[in-house]
């Protein structure tokens, strides 16, 4: 970090991270990995089937991904004006105030935290359960996830395209895997090739509203690509095209894998061998239908793909940590950067010692449930995931409405009344809509049989913060004009010190 002095003045040029690493396909594949293909067919899929008994579920993803390319393309045109490792942080300043830009911003690193530290919770079940069957060891679920921690710390302080490399095979592995067993599916088919699930009648039915709440969160990650706008090689084109290939990737993936769920068992049995069999359905069919060993490689990807969604995720956070510190919108401190790297790594530490913290703080609560081996999944993956997904929904509604007063107030830009009006605006009312369907299906996100206090708890953990930062921006413009001026801004305004 450079001191440069003039008179009294003296002016901080901002920490940067490692610049022009990132492709379009390494940009592409952090989103995917965070969506994590198998991890979300073998368990958020199953789930959906079980616990709404709703067979239209691929066509769900196709609608999904209609939604979410509308917001893509306010989004992806303002990446080209707009480059900020805090992503939904920059857009909300730069478009609609810097007190709901730093409110934002809280809203983004509590959701991203929530989801990334939730997922360890899955992790650990998944390496506990394996490791008792395959080895017969028993360990408690949270030892492999502090194994995990450390692991993704070290990529976390690493230099990104190390991260992007190594999520880039894990993907290819665990889309290969699902490959494979749509095609053993579709070849299966007891009940023929049937395109029920993409009836409109099978979907919209009583239980859509959870449907579309469990399909939201299978997308979540997609809109990272923002986040690595420094890091890519053309910030104006790699965003972009990273996000709109990840959103058609993601949806048309998923609609796909869905449909041969429902075909392998057929539609009229779905949703009975989901709710007996959750995610063990689709390894138990690649041991019927293949081999034992296919069936242990696939859960072996299992744990891969998960452990890929980790480190997207975690990265995520880092940049977000960095962004914020580097404008002292929070601690400087946490925008120091590894000089041999040039990755965010206090922001990397600080994920990693949050991530401990709540580990250690769920083993400790579920040392005495009665929820037994399944109380990591219960509790802290479903709480803290369904959580975060909400928050990040939540933001992109607000987003495309950032993307509407940004160029409002742009002059000399040749702005386009499709992708810098129209689609924003259906994109703000679409995505809205599906955010009021997950609060309002919260309990049965939760897996609860009626609403309880918990219900109601875990969305105020999303809006609370967001309150906190716009009251905390308002006084930064009172007690601290010129660092308030450089908010959401990044390297483009240094703050003075």
């Amino acid at each position: 970090m450079a001191l440069t002095s003039s008179n009294a003045t003296t002016v901080i040029t901002p920490p940067a991270l490692d610049r022009r690493r990132l492709g379009v396909l390494s940009v592409t594949f952090m989103i995917v990995a965070a969506s994590a293909p198998l991890t979300v067919l073998a368990g958020g899929v199953t789930t959906t089937f079980a616990v709404t008994g709703v067979i239209g579920v691929p066509l769900s993803f196709i609608l999904l991904g209609l939604v979410l390319t509308l917001f893509a393309v306010g989004y992806a045109s303002m990446s080209r004006f707009v480059t900020n490792a805090g992503a939904f942080y920059a857009y909300v300043a730069q478009g609609l105030s810097r007190p709901l830009g730093v409110g934002a911003a809280l809203v983004a690193l509590v959701s991203y935290n929530l989801m990334q530290v939730g997922i360890y919770g899955l992790f650990g079940f998944t390496v506990a359960s394996m490791m008792s069957a395959k080895l017969g060891v028993d360990v408690p679920w949270w030892v492999p996830v502090i194994v995990c921690i450390a692991i993704v710390g070290a990529l976390g302080v690493n230099r990104v395209d190390l991260s992007a490399k190594v999520l880039g095979v894990l993907v290819g592995l665990e889309f290969l895997a699902v490959i494979v067993y749509d095609i053993m599916a579709f070849a299966a088919a007891p009940e023929g090739l049937s395109a029920a699930a993409f009836n409109p009648e099978s979907l919209f039915v009583p239980g859509i509203g959870a449907v579309f709440a469990f399909g939201i969160a299978a997308f979540m990650g997609f809109e990272s690509a923002a986040i690595y706008g420094e890091e890519s090689k053309d910030p104006r084109k790699t965003v972009a095209r990273a996000t709109y290939l990840a959103v058609a990737v993601i949806s048309s993936f998923y609609a796909i894998s869905a449909w041969a769920m429902t075909v392998g068992a057929g539609p009229s049995a779905i949703v009975a061998e989901s709710t007996e069999s959750g995610p063990d359905l689709l390894f138990a069919f690649l041991e019927t239908h293949g081999a034992v060993l296919l069936s242990d490689l696939a859960q072996i990807l299992f744990v891969t793909s998960i452990f890929a969604s980790l480190v997207s995720f975690h990265n995520a956070v880092a940049r977000y940590f960095f962004s914020l510190g580097r404008e002292r919108v929070v601690p400087v401190v946490l925008s120091r950067v590894r000089r041999t790297s040039g990755a965010p790594f206090a922001g990397s530490l600080a994920q990693t010692a949050i991530a401990v913290v709540l580990t250690i703080g769920f083993a400790i609560a579920g040392s005495g449930s009665d929820l037994g081996e399944l109380y990591p999944v219960l509790t802290m993956f479903t709480w803290l995931t369904n959580s975060g997904a909400l928050g990040l929904v939540l933001l992109m509604s607000v987003v495309s409405l950032a993307v509407i007063g940004f160029f409002r107030r742009q002059s000399g830009v040749d702005t386009s009344m499709w992708k810098h009006r129209v689609a924003p605006a259906l994109a703000f009312v679409l995505l809205g809509t599906v955010t009021v369907l997950i609060v309002t299906n919260f309990d049965v996100l939760l897996g609860q049989p009626e609403p309880t206090a918990l219900t109601y708890l875990l969305p105020a953990m999303i809006v609370l913060p967001g309150v906190a930062g716009v009251l905390w921006g308002l006084r930064l413009k009172r007690t601290r004009p010129a660092l308030y001026k450089a908010i959401g801004h990044g390297p483009e305004q240094a703050p003075e010190a």
